[in-house]
């Protein structure tokens, strides 16, 4: 119930901040090539300057830190099983036996490597999510894929889609705490019983919250033919998305810290304390 109530993602909150006011298209594309460089670096002390880069960004978007650390919740499970498969399962030099399981060093770093990488990347993309309305999401997703419009690639639906998947997480997350405390008014135990039982005493949560997605999909698919919904086909803005010299500064500065981080995950890696 209380990872139910508190998931932040698909949020938005709003702010008078300097990421705040930088076009989604170059929010978007920042956020890729940070999620691509934090699977390049391999070394552990590398782990640090990508945190201090992320309290940096998070201080300049003025977003609460709670509401960012909050979205990395939904990923703790799988943060802890991917430490547990490099601890019991990388070979190397043993560090610790206990029967036919073994830590090693090369498992401590792979561990504490990995996860940091989840965090890191579901915390960067928060901070996306965090900053930019879902309509500006939108926007500037679909501008950035005009040019496959060529190769007949429907950008408009795309990111349609995707604008309106984060704008019901929360809603969706809202509706199962409502349909789960419903559930527990009625008796229902979900802490009781073996995995199995456990399981089944989600029936009655799963089938009311399927009805609920279709029932919101139905709505929101008549209220857009009501409003003569055609796609893309004819679409004006009426804030139109402006390039200018924020954004220029925030990409050069985005590729010298870029720079500078894979230069320092090099000098780790070829250093004699790893």
């Amino acid at each position: 119930m209380p990872l139910i109530s508190k998931i932040s993602i698909g949020q938005f909150i709003p702010a008078k901040s300097f990421i705040h006011d930088l076009d989604p298209r170059c929010k978007i594309v920042v956020t890729i090539f940070l999620m691509a460089e934090i699977f390049i670096f391999k070394s552990v002390r590398t782990i640090p300057f990508w945190g201090l880069f992320l309290f940096i960004l998070i201080y300049l978007s003025k977003v609460p830190f709670r509401a960012v650390l909050r979205s990395v919740k939904p990923i703790l499970f799988f943060v802890i099983f991917t430490i547990f498969i490099h601890l019991l399962g990388t070979k190397g030099n043993n560090l610790f036996s206990m029967g036919p399981f073994s830590i090693t060093k090369e498992g401590c770093i792979g561990a504490l490597t990995m996860s940091f990488r989840l965090l890191y990347l579901v915390l960067y993309a928060a901070i996306l999510t965090l900053t930019t309305s879902p309509s500006k999401l939108s926007n500037g997703i679909e501008s950035l894929m005009t040019p496959f419009k060529k190769i007949g690639f429907p950008a408009h639906e795309v990111a349609m889609m995707i604008t309106i998947a984060l704008r019901f997480i929360p809603t969706l997350f809202e509706e199962t705490s409502r349909i789960i405390k419903s559930q527990l008014s009625r008796g229902v135990n979900f802490n009781e019983g073996g995995l199995i039982k456990r399981a089944k005493a989600y029936i009655p949560v799963l089938v009311p919250m399927f009805a609920l997605v279709f029932m919101r999909a139905d709505i929101l698919a008549t209220a857009m033919e009501s409003r003569c919904y055609r796609g893309g086909i004819g679409k004006t803005e009426m804030y139109p998305l402006t390039w200018g010299k924020k954004e220029n500064i925030t990409i050069i500065m985005f590729i010298i810290i870029s720079f500078s981080m894979l230069f320092l995950d090099r000098v780790f890696r070829y250093s004699t304390f790893f």
